[in-house]
C-alpha cells in the first residue's frame, strides 16, 4: 500500500468539492479515485423516509467510475459552493487503519461562521492508495 497520510488525503478530498474549475475537478477525481471506484451516499433523513414510504428497502445513492463521480461532485459544487454561500472544510480528525481512512467534514458559510452541516467519510483505498469505495454519511 502506498504511504498515505490520512489528514492530507482528507484535505485533498474536501478541496475537490470546493474546486471551481471543471478541468481541475476532473483531474482530482482521476487522481483520488480508482478508475472503477465508487461514491456511496446515505441520503438525508427526509429522502430515506420518502423512499421507505414508497417501499424501497435500500436508500443509498451510488456513483460508479470517474464520469459518474465527476458529475456527483459537480452537482454538489453547483448547489452549495458556486452560489458563494458555502464551502466545505475537513475536520482535523482523519485516521487510517490499513486500507481505510475515516474523517469528518463540515459545510460552513463562505464568509465564516459556524458549521451548518457536515458528515463523515469512510474511504477504502486500493493498493495504489486511490479510493476504491467512498462511503459518505452526511
Amino acid at each position: 500500500m502506498t504511504d498515505i497520510h490520512a489528514q492530507d488525503l482528507a484535505g485533498r478530498y474536501v478541496a475537490l468539492w470546493n474546486e471551481p474549475d471543471a478541468g481541475l475537478r476532473r483531474k482530482a477525481v482521476e487522481e483520488l479515485w480508482a478508475e472503477d471506484g465508487s461514491h456511496v451516499l446515505q441520503p438525508p433523513q427526509e429522502i430515506r423516509e420518502i423512499a421507505a414510504r414508497l417501499g424501497f428497502g435500500s436508500t443509498t445513492l451510488e456513483a460508479h467510475g470517474h464520469d459518474a463521480i465527476e458529475i456527483r461532485v459537480a452537482r454538489s459544487y453547483e448547489e452549495f459552493v458556486a452560489p458563494g454561500e458555502f464551502v466545505f472544510r475537513p475536520q482535523d480528525d482523519a485516521v487510517r487503519l490499513h486500507d481505510v481512512v475515516k474523517f469528518g467534514w463540515e459545510m460552513v458559510p463562505a464568509d465564516g461562521g459556524e458549521a451548518v452541516g457536515g458528515g463523515m467519510e469512510v474511504l477504502v483505498l486500493d493498493a495504489d492508495g486511490r479510493i476504491k469505495a467512498d462511503y459518505m454519511f452526511p
